[in-house]
């Protein structure tokens, strides 16, 4: 495991707001509770919550929640919602993973609603096609089946109580008449405006009047009301067979790329057992690969045999602590994560406390790792013929959302185009965007995530739960790419460690650590960038510095959290969301 050396060097450019942030804590100490970083009190509520990073979206949850529909009606309404009204990060061109306890059964569901790439497309036909050492970031060659719908309609079947035309009447409405724009969202929305130069039907449906819309004008899309009333009326068919079906194929195919109308009726979403580890009394689960959330897994395991409340929140030998764990952790996701269809993937001994005390060896409290190796452990390509595509569900950038209903049945929800608008690819007369998830998958054939015909590539995008004494207690989750399972584990510190409640645990200043090893095929070798958030003292960042950290830019993202506290012997429900985007709890 190499390191850097003891470091120093100037500090101004990270310190250049530390007046600021001490402003800020003064103003925010005046209120008379709460930590001095609270933007705001958790909200509370005992019949229902919803949690979501659009105010409109999380009200149309609390509507179909008053209407008497379950905790999944109340997601897929939210989620139908966010896909017009937040486009920047979702829409029903992406994909969906989501958790669901059902409270009746006391048990856990795990749905993988993610897309598969083209049955045509192989490393062979990119690289004729001039692509170099990996996939572009945006176009067709990017575009994977969209898993959204069949999601939706997974979720709906299994655990729905309302019709899907009533889910999705309320966006329908606001996609013909118009919703005012939120001024985080109108921030992202305009990148987006050089970003897509060479795609006309995504500016005609994004960017009226040739720019994205300001904070608080009013946006319409008729023709995403078209699509969600197909929906409506057909349920999946809709979607991925007929008419539409066939205009997706065709812009991608015009385009370039191979998707096809067999390739979006294949698709089927997949249920799933979450696995899970226990940390300070509590279960935490996630859902096992293609996604990224067994990281937050292996983490908690790293992180439980030190003390983190001694150490306090915000000093160095926390920070450090936090981005030398995300590096050992890291080094084996882009290795061993992958669409375990196409790999044996060495999952259970990755989870295990045995293995997390092996790579503890390798961890030194003093200097920062310069790179990581990953563990020591199996990993078997499956031949084609092994390969286990296309298994039947049972019974037939990025948005996260979080619901409980009355009857305490929760909902943790993550859904994404991946970047942005992703592909920048818009269906005609559709309304809406086609995913860029396949830019990540690898184009070197010896990786558990090359790219294959029929695969699903890794992924970002990660619900999450807790539970405890066989009970859902805290479904929540963190938006953000590489930073989802960092963001987890942080939350969950603050909670489980340091004593926060739900809203505090969201505005609390995190760390983010770039420059790890990448599924796509990058590899750390510098040690990467320690990115800290505006609210750490200066000396700590100088001590960090001083163990050879390279501190980053702290202005970068660090992601978006919601989470819904369950208080069984109070009976009362505790909403959190932060103050980073637009979002809000909402109970009653």
């Amino acid at each position: 495991m190499r390191r850097h050396p003891p470091a120093s060097g100037p500090l101004a450019a990270l310190l250049c707001g530390s007046c600021f942030v001490a402003a800020a804590a003064a103003h925010a100490a005046d209120r008379p509770t709460g930590r001095p970083f609270a933007t705001r009190s958790a909200v509370l509520g005992t019949h229902g919550m919803v949690c979501a990073s659009q105010p409109l979206a999380a009200q149309i949850g609390l509507d179909v929640l008053k209407r008497g529909g379950s905790a999944v009606d109340a997601a897929i309404a939210v989620d139908a919602a966010l896909g017009l009204m937040e486009p920047t990060s979702s829409g029903v061109g992406g994909d969906l993973f989501a958790i669901v306890w059902d409270a009746r059964s006391g048990r856990l569901h795990g749905l993988n609603a993610s897309g598969r790439a083209p049955a045509a497309m192989t490393i062979e036909r990119v690289h004729a096609a001039g692509v170099g050492d990996r996939l572009p970031d945006y176009g067709p060659l990017t575009v994977t089946v969209p898993g959204c719908v069949d999601g939706w309609v997974a979720l709906h079947a299994r655990f729905g109580r309302l019709p899907l035309r009533d889910l999705l009447a309320p966006t329908i409405t606001y996609a013909r008449d118009g919703f005012p724009v939120t001024p985080v969202i109108a921030h992202y929305w305009a990148f987006s405006e050089r970003r897509y130069p060479d795609s006309p039907r995504f500016a005609a449906t994004f960017l009226p009047g040739g720019r994205a819309p300001r904070a608080g004008e009013l946006f319409r899309n008729p023709d995403l009301a078209a699509t969600l009333e197909a929906i409506a009326a057909g349920g999946r068919d809709a979607f991925y067979t007929g008419d539409l079906a066939r205009r997706i194929a065709a812009c991608v195919q015009e385009a370039g790329g191979w998707l096809t109308v067999d390739d979006l009726a294949a698709n089927r979403p997949e249920w799933v057992e979450p696995v899970s580890t226990s940390y300070r009394g509590y279960d935490v689960w996630e859902l096992p690969p293609n996604g990224q959330g067994a990281c937050v897994l292996q983490m908690l395991n790293l992180l439980e045999p030190f003390d983190l409340k001694a150490l306090g929140f915000g000093s160095a030998d926390h920070l450090h602590l936090l981005a030398e764990v995300k590096k050992l952790v890291y080094a084996d996701r882009a290795v061993f994560y992958a669409d375990p269809a196409f790999a044996v993937l060495p999952l259970a001994r990755l989870l295990s406390r045995d293995y997390a005390r092996r790579r503890l060896t390798l961890y030194d409290p003093r200097v920062a790792a310069l790179a990581v190796p990953p563990g020591d452990l199996p990993l078997r390509l499956l031949d084609p013929a092994e390969r286990r595509l296309g298994a039947p569900p049972e019974h037939n950038d990025t948005v996260y959302l979080t619901v409980v209903d009355a009857d305490r049945n929760a909902v943790s929800l993550i859904q994404s185009n991946y970047a942005g608008f992703g592909s920048g690819l818009v269906p005609q007369g559709a309304g809406f965007g086609l995913q860029n998830r396949g830019n990540l998958f690898s184009l070197d054939p010896t990786s558990a995530n090359a790219l294959a015909p029929g695969k699903r590539p890794f992924h970002t995008i990660i619900p999450g739960m807790v539970t405890q004494n066989g009970r859902a207690v805290f479904p929540f989750g963190v938006m953000g790419g590489d930073m989802q399972p960092q963001g987890h584990v942080e939350i969950l510190c603050n909670i489980l460690d340091f004593g926060m409640d739900v809203q505090e645990a969201g505005d609390a200043p995190r760390l983010r650590h770039t420059g790890s090893q990448e599924p796509t095929g990058e590899t750390m070798t510098d040690g990467g960038l320690l990115h800290l958030e505006r609210g750490f003292a200066p000396e700590v960042l100088a001590e960090l510095q001083r163990r050879g950290h390279r501190l980053g830019d702290p202005a970068v993202s660090y992601g978006g959290y919601q989470g819904i506290w369950i208080d069984w012997e109070q009976g009362v429900l505790r909403g959190g969301s932060e103050s980073r985007n637009d979002g809000c709890a909402v109970g009653w």
